[in-house]
């Protein structure tokens, strides 16, 4: 691949300011980190101008998470998912990866013909063909003959030959029975030098154990930290990274990870500690001993007696002198002087010519130092680019081969995207020269946006007041900020049938006479055509929105989420600079939370969509309260606090309407906070009522919403922010990540379609800017405020809701005791709604639907969102909004859920 070089200065500039609260304490002498030298030159106030994603400029090709690509070296992408890990093959030949999310297990992949050779999935067309598609955090992993091939999975590992062309065959299960509830999910393996035993880093169940490989059958067993990840041997000893630190202490702070109490900040949310276990296998029977490292420990990685740990979310390296089992150098992997957090270095690999190369997974980066020796300080040599989200790295003399695990993100398929229609990648070149090296660092910043554009904090001196600010901490004409969050939809699917933006008609699910308050919204206050959500689901959507990233320990975890999905409850995916709302206090702000990041929901007898939709309606009418005590909670302290438990997080069988009255009654009772948080999620989809009623039902609760605020004496210096957690429930012709968004101000720019480059990160830098609240990391840090979007000319015209027009109840079994919704008249000029109406000859087809989608968990005690496989959730939504009529795109009729193509695929959202 030809890559574009822009050069640098030679020479390292000298370490400026961090924007963190927290300081990185690194060993004496350790790495110095950098600004860009020469050739960055990108700071304006419209950093990515109207570029959109998935088109390639002079700094490669623009992806959603506010970044363009292209690699040093040369790409093979692979269009079967997303790579969880890799490892490979001891002669070099081939590398296998763990992948997920694009209907495979395994890819084996060529390295001299650089081509994939085999997918390996539970297809019935696999060959060989496996039990499950779900894979864990690390591996696969070759025995050291390279003869056997073994694939970490939920329960333990499918054991493969290897075949002499490289290819593999003849799986077997090794099983790890479980302990209480808790699944292995194992994580790193190591074989012993005879390969007749393999050491394996049992993740759910905090140990590690001993396998006899001829009989498949664990023989020895050690408790190590919390959530053992990354594991490797020196000599005698047995090395063991532990993503979530030490046991807890005795009346410690603690959040839970898959049943396991983690010592925990209450604020942040975040893991305290950061340990590596080590067992010294001569004495099998010791307990294992205990060095202290950073926070999230992932890799590690041995070489010439030193042990190398990288601390994901305090952004070093830990270097262990295997001789004394001490730390005795951290190297800090940070090469941005303005944010000390966000890079996440999550693998590393030294060279035979002293070279230490660290890859950056969220600056899609690898870090190269000069290294000497465990006593000898490392010396930053810069940066060179990889593809997106860098997560394996191996080194062989001076070739080195580095597995991306988003490749170039979502691919074009039938004519749209869609955000599961994901990539990954693999590149390998020639390490070159330190002068190349530095070269390519001034690519990096500008790819990344690390320009003079950073947060820069108010400097005291009194500043005029403005709606977004320059300054953090300076005056703002807003006080009040709503962020709605709703569900899964894509710009397409909700406004393509605009004509005045960047529309397709023909992806239009849900236009005007099913969204008319959205529509409204934008025709008053602005339409938003270039705008991009960056998760490809839930899990990593709301870890977006709220800490301006999705932490290493949510992308790894992809492949499986049995130990969770909903992790921003899980003490293993906060970031240590805390969310959103940890830093509105900080900043000496107020917080009210109406369900985001919840977790627990309790429900009465007789809460039904049914009942509930009726007592929204009567609490409209009359102003009382609920008829139903519904309790929804979070199980971190700094969020509970701020939280109404009487409005309820995440399940379909609740209407959005009925949120909205909550809502209302909190609003008019208390006055809004600082920030103001709220989680609509009927546009999910998969309750009671067909696909268009249920958005519908939230466009409706959305412009009860906005209506109360702009009638209010608050609109005066109100904000509000309307985003999708994710777009991956559709289709959309320029990107699977592009979202309908609204800013809804006095202050924004009424009226205009702007097509500016915005993703969920620069909403969220935004709404920082708006509250001075200090950025969490490198990601907001960079992000460029959506200052356009805003004018210094008010317009105080307030938002009048409008009535739906498609029925709320359409598609219920069982009709509300209060009677059917009539809607208001549909417009005939406007795509017409679904009534929920089914053809005769679909009767069986809807059955077979019916039946599948009572298995999904979207209702109920345990309802979580996206649980369900993403193919078969898309085309089931596709089939009710068009009444059962319409085949999905690119396909010829509609199928049973069985017939869908990627059906054969886990539940890619899966929780527990």
């Amino acid at each position: 691949m030809q890559v574009t070089r822009r050069r640098t200065g030679d020479t390292p500039a000298p370490a400026g300011r961090s924007t963190r609260r927290r300081t990185l304490v690194t060993a004496a002498a350790t790495a110095v980190v950098v600004a860009a030298g020469a050739g960055v030159g990108w700071a304006k106030s419209d950093a990515f101008g109207t570029d959109r994603v998935g088109q390639v400029y002079d700094r490669g090709e623009l992806v959603s998470s506010n970044q363009y690509i292209a690699p040093y070296g040369e790409r093979l992408v692979i269009k079967n998912g997303k790579i969880m890990s890799s490892a490979v093959s001891p002669d070099g030949t081939h590398l296998a990866a763990a992948v997920a999310d694009g209907g495979a297990a395994l890819a084996i992949v060529d390295v001299r013909n650089w081509q994939v050779q085999q997918l390996v999935s539970n297809a019935a067309t696999s060959v060989p063909r496996i039990s499950t598609n779900s894979v864990g955090q690390e591996g696969p992993t070759y025995s050291p003959d390279g003869k056997q091939l073994w694939l970490g999975q939920p329960d333990g590992y499918t054991r493969f030959d290897v075949n002499p062309d490289g290819g593999v065959a003849n799986p077997k299960v090794v099983k790890i029975a479980k302990v209480g509830s808790q699944q292995a999910l194992v994580a790193g393996l190591v074989f012993s030098a005879d390969g007749a035993t393999a050491y394996a880093a049992v993740n759910g169940q905090n140990r590690v154990v001993a396998i006899d490989t001829a009989a498949g059958a664990v023989k020895q067993s050690w408790t190590v930290g919390i959530a053992p990840r990354g594991l490797v041997q020196v000599g005698g000893k047995l090395y063991v990274s532990n993503e979530g630190g030490r046991p807890a202490k005795p009346g410690e702070s603690t959040l839970n990870s898959y049943g396991t109490p983690v010592p925990a900040d209450p604020d942040t949310a975040a893991t305290t500690t950061g340990t590596v276990s080590v067992i010294d296998l001569a004495n099998p029977s010791a307990a294992p001993g205990s060095i202290d490292v950073g926070l999230h420990p992932t890799a590690v990685y041995a070489k010439n007696g030193a042990v190398f740990v990288t601390n994901t979310a305090t952004n070093s390296v830990s270097v262990i002198d295997s001789k004394r089992d001490k730390v005795v150098q951290t190297i800090a992997t940070q090469p941005w002087s303005e944010a000390s957090i966000g890079y996440e270095p999550n693998a590393v690999t030294l060279t035979d010519d002293g070279r230490l190369l660290v890859t950056l997974g969220r600056a899609n980066a690898i870090a190269v130092y000069r290294y000497a020796g465990p006593q000898e300080p490392a010396s930053y040599v810069g940066l060179l680019p990889t593809d997106y989200f860098p997560a394996e790295i191996s080194s062989s003399g001076n070739q080195v081969l580095v597995s991306n695990t988003r490749g170039i993100d979502a691919r074009r398929v039938d004519g749209a995207h869609g955000t599961h229609d994901t990539t990954s990648s693999v590149v390998r070149f020639t390490l070159p020269s330190d002068k190349v090296i530095r070269e390519q660092t001034g690519k990096v910043f500008a790819q990344n946006n690390w320009t003079d554009n950073a947060a820069k904090l108010a400097t005291g001196n009194k500043a005029h007041a403005v709606p977004v600010p320059n300054r953090i901490g300076d005056p703002s004409t807003i006080k009040h900020v709503f962020l709605i969050v709703k569900e899964n939809r894509t710009y397409d699917q909700v406004y393509g049938d605009l004509p005045q933006g960047n529309g397709d008609a023909s992806l239009a699910q849900f236009g005007r006479n099913v969204t008319p308050n959205q529509h409204a919204l934008a025709e008053q206050f602005g339409l938003y055509d270039n705008t991009y959500d960056i998760g490809t689901n839930s899990a990593e959507g709301h870890n977006w929105l709220m800490q301006a990233d999705n932490p290493e320990y949510t992308e790894s975890s992809a492949g499986e989420y049995i130990r969770s999905y909903d992790t921003e409850n899980d003490a293993l995916g906060h970031q240590v600079s805390g969310t959103l709302w940890s830093g509105t206090q900080a900043s000496g702000k107020t917080v009210r939370d109406f369900g985001e990041f919840h977790q627990f929901l309790t429900k009465p007898a007789g809460a039904t969509w049914q009942n509930l939709y009726c007592d929204a309606r009567t609490m409209q009418a009359t102003g009382s309260g609920s008829a139903y005590r519904l309790t929804s909670s979070s199980p971190i302290p700094s969020l509970n606090d701020v939280s109404v438990p009487a409005f309820p997080m995440f399940d379909t069988s609740v209407p959005d309407i009925y949120r909205a009255q909550i809502w209302k009654q909190d609003f008019e009772q208390n006055g809004p906070a600082n920030l103001n948080m709220l989680w609509l999620s009927s546009d999910h989809t998969g309750g009671p009522a067909n696909a268009a009623a249920q958005v519908a039902d939230n466009d409706l609760a959305v412009g009860q919403i906005v209506d109360e605020i702009t009638h209010s004496p608050y609109w005066k210096d109100s904000a509000i922010f309307v985003v999708e957690d994710d777009s991956q429930a559709g289709l959309d012709h320029v990107d699977g990540h592009r979202a309908p968004i609204q800013i809804i101000s006095p202050y924004a720019r009424h009226g205009v379609v702007d097509s500016q480059y915005y993703s969920q990160i620069t909403m969220i830098r935004t709404i920082e800017q708006i509250l001075g609240i200090t950025p969490m990391n490198q990601k907001d840090t960079a992000a460029t405020p959506m200052t356009s979007a805003f004018t210094g000319t008010p317009d105080y015209t307030p938002f009048s809701a409008l009535p739906n027009r498609t029925s709320l109840t359409n598609g219920l079994a069982t009709a509300p005791s209060c009677g059917l919704d009539v809607p208001a008249p549909q417009s005939p000029t406007a795509a017409r709604a679904a009534t929920g109406i089914v053809p005769a000859e679909r009767t069986d087809l809807v059955r077979k639907w019916s039946d599948w989608k009572q298995q999904q968990h979207l209702t109920g005690t345990d309802a979580a969102p996206d649980r369900a496989n993403p193919a078969q959730m898309n085309h089931l939504t596709w089939y009710e909004a068009h009444d059962w009529n319409t085949p999905y795109p690119g396909e010829q009729d509609l199928l049973a859920p069985t017939d869908v193509p990627g059906a054969t695929l886990p539940p890619a959202e899966l929780d527990g």
